[in-house]
């Protein structure tokens, strides 16, 4: 009697003891180019990919397992490279993507998953006058951003090998409109450009997702290395003045990775993902992050 009274209390404990989200795991087929991710609890995530997939987004539970397919009519995935969300439950996608450096189509999607009401934020750079401008000033593509109170923050990419590795902080409004965003602040990121941007549930730390790439062996290799950054202590929204820390992503040796989206699990931890290469599918993983302070320069 005893030892049935166990085994009962055991199954009645078992769905407390599986966690809602587990720690990695591979996406399925719908994710190709995955670019955005966002964390709404710990068993909803809203994803997206990015330009080889049409307008629409995926909600998953903490596993990666699909809940539903949400396609969103009327509008174009260009170049979608994050998503974010507010407290009022929109959803914002950047459809900012500027490889070239030349589109003068910039724009913000707010969405609301409940209502489906759907709305346009379209964006210049105040210190962007040509498109392109010269190739050493290719500091006008975007992969990440986030809401922050009533703002929204995009952080530039910068050009691998040919830039300064600067990321650009702009700040714009979160109503629909057309606006020139503002240039807040820039900071260096050595041999690192930005991917994808978070902010933290308590609203007391942003995290950047970076990553390095180059040819090694002969050129015959591809080496990528991936790094969290996270700024914390900040005054306002003046991010770059706040204390820096960084976490490096371990992988395994010799595998080309290119990690485009990351969220906030916790305060201490964060979920990151990958885009689908040849010989590897999209996958995603927690990060625990360290308080390693770095000292770096700002612009």
């Amino acid at each position: 009697m005893r030892n049935h009274l166990i085994l009962l209390l055991l199954t009645l404990m078992l769905p407390t003891l599986v966690p809602a989200q587990k720690k990695k795991f591979v996406l399925p087929p719908d994710f190709v180019e995955v670019s955005g991710l966002y964390i709404t609890a710990p068993d909803s995530i809203w994803w997206h990919n990015d330009s080889g997939d049409r307008p629409r987004l995926l909600l998953t539970d903490g596993r990666g397992r699909v809940r539903q397919r949400v396609a969103i009519p009327g509008i174009q995935n260009r170049d979608w490279e994050d998503i974010t969300a507010d407290s009022q439950g929109f959803l914002y996608l950047g459809d900012f993507g500027n490889n070239l450096n030349r589109r003068e189509d910039l724009r913000i999607y707010r969405y609301h998953p409940r209502t489906r009401q759907l709305d346009s934020i379209l964006f210049s750079y105040p210190d962007q006058v040509s498109f392109p401008p010269p190739l050493p000033q290719w500091n006008f593509d975007a992969e990440g951003f986030l809401w922050f109170r009533d703002s929204l923050h995009v952080f530039s990419k910068n050009r691998m090998g040919a830039g300064n590795y600067y990321t650009k902080h702009y700040v714009l409004p979160t109503q629909p409109g057309k606006y020139t965003a503002i240039l807040r602040d820039s900071l260096l990121l050595p041999k690192r450009v930005v991917t994808g941007a978070a902010v933290s549930p308590d609203g007391r730390q942003i995290a950047l997702l970076s990553y390095f790439y180059r040819m090694t062996f002969l050129g015959l290799l591809p080496k990528t290395r991936t790094t969290v950054w996270t700024l914390s202590d900040f005054p306002g929204s003046q991010f770059f003045k706040g204390t820096l820390s960084k976490t490096r992503v371990k992988k395994p040796p010799l595998v080309p990775t290119q990690y485009e989206s990351i969220g906030y699990v916790s305060e201490k931890r964060v979920l990151i993902a990958s885009e689908r290469t040849i010989m590897f599918k999209p996958r995603a993983k927690q990060v625990k992050l360290k308080r390693r302070v770095e000292k770096v320069e700002g612009g």
